[in-house]
């Protein structure tokens, strides 16, 4: 008992409380106005290419399977990190300027769309096809039960996947860090460089408030999904 609170004490001497206390706002804040920023608008659009891109792969013509299932594999086979220096260097070598930030949400967004495409693929795919003869039976064109039946309903099925991609990509923004945008990693990396003999505690610290996030995220995810199973019959 007596070494365990010797331990204790000097772990709390160890622990730097007034730089935690002092880091601690500018990297949250840096969180709230960058990355959660950057995730809503990287998966606003990823949204929009997946749609594209699901709809594409289902579709009747061979070329377009092929472009956008070679899309999806390209995505899916390499790093992300990968991607993001691609299109970060893509724009200058072609004599255009683009922000750090820009090119973060262009490569999100186009990462987000060949995963997000799956599920909602798969989503759709899930859906019976009886509900697509009973639309068709009523005289519903094609495009008119996609949107009015079968969308409707592969939408709760995706909720699930596509709330944990979204969760997924707010710890992913941490990765634009590497091409100078100023999320929340990259203010705890600018606060650890002057500070490098604690530099593991910022780090921890950082991680804290990244748990911080997706556990809001994920509590949101579940009353969603809740929200949606009223409308389920039991």
């Amino acid at each position: 008992m007596f070494l365990s609170n010797i331990q204790a004490a000097a772990i709390g001497q160890a622990i730097p409380w007034d730089l935690v206390r002092e880091s601690f706002w500018p990297i949250f804040l840096r969180g709230i106005y960058y990355s959660i920023p950057l995730a809503i608008l990287s998966f606003i659009f990823g949204m929009i290419i997946a749609l594209i891109t699901a709809l594409a792969r289902m579709s009747k013509s061979r070329i377009l399977r092929a472009v956008f299932g070679i899309y999806v594999s390209a995505i899916r086979g390499t790093p992300l990190l990968v991607q993001l220096f691609i299109i970060f260097y893509l724009f200058p070598a072609f004599q255009v300027t683009i922000d750090p930030f820009p090119s973060a949400i262009i490569a999100f967004s186009l990462n987000v769309g060949a995963y997000a495409s799956e599920i909602i693929r798969a989503s759709i795919l899930s859906v019976p096809k009886g509900q697509w003869e009973a639309a068709y039976s009523i005289g519903m064109t094609q495009k008119t039960a996609l949107t009015r039946v079968i969308l409707p309903q592969a939408v709760r099925v995706s909720i699930p996947p596509l709330s944990n991609t979204f969760i997924s990509l707010v710890k992913d923004t941490s990765l634009a860090s590497q091409i100078l945008v100023a999320e929340l990693f990259r203010k705890a990396q600018e606060i650890g460089a002057g500070n490098l003999d604690q530099i593991l505690i910022i780090y921890m610290e950082a991680a804290f408030i990244y748990w911080i996030i997706c556990f809001v995220l994920a509590l949101v995810q579940q009353q969603i999904e809740r929200r949606l199973d009223r409308y389920v019959a039991k």
